[in-house]
């Protein structure tokens, strides 16, 4: 069973605390950790593996649309840079991961603290303690809504 698809079931049903805004392509979540502060996942509506399984007219939309939640989660979360992974081994469900990176979030980890988010132990960065609370959550939730709104 594909994870993806069963998170996309749970925000139907609106059992996902962590969904943001449906799009037209797809449903907009907050990671469930929070190292890279801002972390979103842009999750694509319909089972498919890769971008070129899409109609064209689709891939062009749904890219448009992870191009204005990066936007939002940009401007909602104070990112200095945005990183974009769309990469599909491990849950094969187009879907991208958003971080929104701030100087010194690698701080100990690569040239400077500078790099890519996987040079980052990935223990520390699926830490319990890297989940948001309620609280921090629905006002990240919030935040990104107000970005999304202007955006869209």
């Amino acid at each position: 069973m594909c994870m993806i698809c069963d998170r996309i079931k749970m925000i139907k049903s609106g059992a996902n605390p962590y969904f943001v805004k449906e799009l037209e392509t797809g449903y907009v979540v907050i990671g469930d950790n929070q190292h890279f502060k801002g972390y979103t996942l842009f999750l694509f509506k319909e089972h498919v593996t890769e971008l070129f399984n899409l109609a064209d007219d689709v891939r062009v939309r749904f890219l448009d649309e992870m191009t204005v939640v990066a936007e939002a989660v940009s401007k909602a979360f104070g990112a200095e840079k945005m990183n974009y992974e769309c990469l599909g081994n491990g849950d094969t469900h187009l879907h991208w991961h958003l971080f929104p990176r701030v100087g010194g979030d690698l701080e100990g980890y690569g040239a400077n603290g500078k790099g890519p988010v996987w040079w980052y132990p990935r223990e520390k960065m699926y830490a319990d303690d890297t989940a948001p609370s309620p609280d921090e959550l629905e006002a990240m939730k919030q935040a990104l809504r107000n970005e999304l709104d202007k955006l869209i």
